[in-house]
């Protein structure tokens, strides 16, 4: 099989590809007992009847036509292979040659001849980790960040309380809603508790509803969020039947034995401030993956393929029945472009910086993964094999540790020009090469298993 590229754009790339009738015969001989076994001669069984009956009573062209649609995507993909290309969308083929039309002796038997043009991963540089320097937030642990934690503590053992005064932020509101658009009413609820600075319901409510008493209504406009005038203009009535407000428990060494394993307050307190400083080092490690990637993207020119970036917008707004809706369009063009940038950036660093994906961490994502959609880790597992997603998994796997390895290759310090170390976060190269030293291992005590089994 002969293959040659032509590149068309920086992101697309036109395939010519020859086939040899040899290289196709196969997908022929295919073709023809597969028609057998559909086709109905007198005279012979289904999936007898020989391929001289069939170019009689079906035509060799259906008969080649068969092969060929069989056999495209494999001469595509091995074409791919040779050329060493990373397609990021479908092809658009062409055949432009087929071979042995003609069933005489004498004839040709010809060549399978097409073209595919498909939107690639550009070739892009990225820069140089060595030299770049990254700057987080400091570790140290405030005061006012134990207290935040202690505060926050209490209020889960806080209780509400009814007051009679108006209503101020963080009081709960027990309120009644009517919508209306042009006079007529189109939604309404009543009895819902609403937390006055939450702002998890209507645009303007928290306005509204401050300084408001038990028994007052008011009104206001805003952009309904939801129901069939979701985004539609509409005057809002809200009244306030009941104001509360949460009352904390002392901090003292009573409520330490009540929320926690402490006899008191002072342990309770020490045990807040080492959550907050391993929380603050875990954001470290965020900050640096984020600042590196802004880094990165920064100093790369990355040309995007529109075509890709068109299916997924097309894909996410049909999802979400917004096809029309052009202004929202404008806004997942922009989300889906720049997250294809970020994936053929961090492709590329993966491949530069020679990822390996082991078993284990694959299995720790996918695990991962289950819980975030509420399902049991096997079936989960299972489910993504079924569909085909396992080799995107641990493509995703591997940007993720792209991401990883190129922080041990920078200079990260905090805002008082300290080192930060974050192996605990990104792990380290004898890490992985452990990892990788284990996996060998296991591979090998797998194959003898494997053989047995063939045998």
């Amino acid at each position: 099989m002969k293959s040659a590229v032509e590149t068309l754009e920086p992101t697309k790339v036109k395939l010519t590809v020859e086939v040899t009738y040899d290289e196709l015969k196969p997908s022929i001989d295919h073709a023809y007992e597969h028609i057998a076994e559909q086709v109905t001669v007198p005279g012979f069984r289904k999936g007898k009847v020989p391929p001289r009956i069939i170019d009689q009573r079906v035509g060799r062209p259906a008969v080649i036509e068969h092969a060929v649609n069989e056999g495209l995507s494999t001469f595509y993909a091995e074409a791919v292979r040779e050329n060493k290309l990373r397609p990021m969308g479908q092809p658009e083929v062409n055949v432009t040659q087929v071979p042995g039309l003609s069933t005489a002796k004498d004839a040709e038997p010809g060549e399978l001849h097409f073209t595919a043009e498909v939107e690639v991963r550009p070739e892009i540089t990225v820069p140089e980790l060595e030299g770049l320097a990254l700057t987080v937030d400091s570790l140290e642990v405030s005061d006012e960040d134990v207290t935040g934690r202690l505060d926050a503590l209490r209020e889960r053992f806080g209780t509400l309380v009814g007051i009679d005064r108006p209503a101020a932020e963080k009081d709960f509101v027990v309120l009644d809603l009517v919508a209306t658009i042009d006079g007529e009413q189109v939604d309404q609820v009543s009895g819902v508790s609403y937390q006055i600075g939450s702002g998890n319901m209507l645009e303007g409510l928290d306005e509204a509803l401050t300084g408001l008493s038990a028994g007052e209504t008011t009104t206001f406009e805003t952009e309904l969020a939801g129901g069939d005038h979701a985004g539609e203009r509409a005057q809002v009535t809200v009244s306030a039947t009941t104001v509360k407000e949460r009352q904390l428990p002392d901090a003292d060494d009573d409520f330490a034995q009540l929320a926690s394993e402490f006899d008191t307050l002072e342990e309770l307190t020490a045990d807040l401030r080492e959550q907050a400083a391993r929380i603050k080092a875990s954001n470290q490690a965020v900050q640096a993956r984020d600042l590196l990637l802004e880094k990165l993207l920064e100093g790369t020119e990355i040309p995007v393929p529109d075509g890709v970036v068109q299916a997924e917008v097309t894909r996410h707004l049909e999802s979400e029945g917004r096809l029309e809706d052009d202004e929202h369009r404008a806004e997942v063009n922009e989300q889906a472009a720049s997250a294809l940038k970020n994936q053929i950036l961090l492709d590329t660093l993966a491949e530069q910086l020679k990822i390996k994906v082991s078993q284990q961490e694959l299995i720790d994502y996918l695990v991962s993964a289950s819980r975030q959609y509420g399902m049991d880790p096997n079936t989960f597992i299972q489910t993504i094999d079924q569909q085909g997603q396992i080799p995107m998994m641990v493509a995703e796997v591997a940007r993720s540790k792209a991401l990883a390895v190129a922080l041990r290759r920078v200079a990260v310090t905090d805002s008082e020009g300290a080192a930060v170390d974050l192996a605990d976060f990104i792990g380290t190269d004898e890490d992985d090469a452990a990892i990788e030293a284990a996996d060998l291992v296991e591979d090998a005590a797998e194959a003898p298993a494997e053989e047995t089994t063939q045998a």
